[in-house]
């Protein structure tokens, strides 16, 4: 048995590259522990396993954030997952090229199953807070670059968000929307 397959369940999404990864839960009378990341195991997965900045972001009940990347060359592999509340996580492939080029997924991340999201170069990604408050975490292969962070209207893909009243920032207001968006990025 490898080292990846004793520490974490990875699943590969409808998107290609971009996986589902649950890690081992240990649990005893104390509470949990769970191990998100181990250098060799993602390694030998075949995933990207050289992160250089990690920071996460806190939301409230029905906040919107996204749907957020960086373009070449600062484009960057994201791995998220939620360590407090729950969200309703998307990516969106807008590699062209890509079988999938502008279709999306969905997930829930929540803290009780740790899972997590891999989610590659070329990706958009966002989410919808489904709890009184949310925390996020981010682990990303490259340092945040204003001058490359970018972004595509969060309504434009046909995404059915689980908040009647959306709390969005102005900044994700004003992405163009994903008809109108020239994709830097090309499939692999």
């Amino acid at each position: 048995m490898s080292l990846f397959q004793n520490m974490f369940e990875i699943n590969q999404s409808k998107i290609e590259g971009c996986f589902e990864i649950t890690p081992k839960i240990f649990n005893d009378e104390r509470g949990s522990f769970v191990k998100v990341f181990h250098n060799k195991a993602f390694k030998e997965a075949g995933l990207e396993n050289n992160f250089v900045e990690e920071y996460y972001s806190r939301s409230l009940k029905g906040v919107i954030r996204g749907l957020h990347f960086q373009t070449p060359p600062e484009d960057h592999v994201k791995v998220v997952y939620c360590i407090e509340g729950s969200v309703f996580d998307v990516v969106v492939d807008l590699r062209l090229g890509s079988k999938t080029y502008g279709k999306f997924e969905t997930f829930t991340l929540n803290s009780k199953d740790a899972n997590m999201i891999y989610i590659p170069k070329g990706i958009a990604h966002g989410f919808c807070s489904l709890s009184e408050l949310s925390t996020l975490i981010y682990k990303t292969s490259t340092v945040y670059s204003p001058s490359q962070d970018s972004g595509i209207l969060w309504n434009s893909v046909g995404i059915n968000w689980p908040a009647e009243a959306p709390i969005i920032s102005n900044r994700d207001k004003g992405f163009t929307d994903f008809k109108s968006f020239n994709s830097p990025f090309k499939k692999l």
